[in-house]
């Protein structure tokens, strides 16, 4: 298990990360698919978010929209800044209720720190979190460790989903219409 903490060399080696832009509607409507998928059985949502304008602004849209929905409450809305001496606050707060699923919309660096602090110091699942776009980035399960994020999954700003496997950001390839034909094929 990696240290909770990134050293900023080790950050600087993944060049500047994206900071989190605007979600879109898209974004947000394919991540309450995510949520509300028949089989799924989610009822209680804990929503994190960094501090930035773009996040604040998805978790407060996606809170809306859950609750537009006529779902439970969400049990906690927790936050976290960019940079932190040990994260261990955040991360607690984070899990304390046990929700049935994680909501995040974060900065890419303030994730990976938090996701290691978390699989460091609670009970907290990667498989039952889902993320806004700008954790769907390569380098965030690079820099928190390739186990750290394990089955975590999340939408793209154009409603498309992502899934992180084996330390990869993976993408489902987009179904084959009645008309087309794999290559190779007569």
């Amino acid at each position: 298990m990696p240290s909770p903490l990134i050293p900023p060399e080790e950050a600087a080696a993944y060049g500047d990360l994206p900071s989190p832009t605007p979600h879109s509607e898209a974004e947000l409507t394919a991540l309450l698919d995510l949520l509300t998928a028949p089989g799924t059985h989610i009822a209680s949502v804990v929503v994190g978010h960094s501090r930035d304008a773009a996040s604040r602004s998805a978790a407060a849209a996606f809170i809306d929209s859950w609750r537009g929905l006529g779902r439970p409450p969400v049990l906690a809305v927790i936050d976290w800044p960019e940079s932190a001496a040990s994260w261990l606050r955040a991360a607690r707060r984070f899990t304390a209720d046990e929700p049935d699923a994680w909501v995040v919309a974060a900065a890419p660096l303030g994730w990976a720190q938090m996701s290691r602090r978390l699989r460091h110091s609670t009970e907290w699942d990667p498989g039952r979190t889902y993320g806004f776009a700008a954790l769907g980035d390569s380098r965030v399960p690079a820099l928190a460790g390739a186990a750290t994020l394990q089955g975590m999954r999340g939408v793209t700003a154009d409603g498309s989903t992502w899934t992180i496997d084996r330390g990869w950001v993976t993408h489902p390839l987009p179904a084959l219409g009645p008309t087309a034909r794999p290559r190779g094929t007569l």
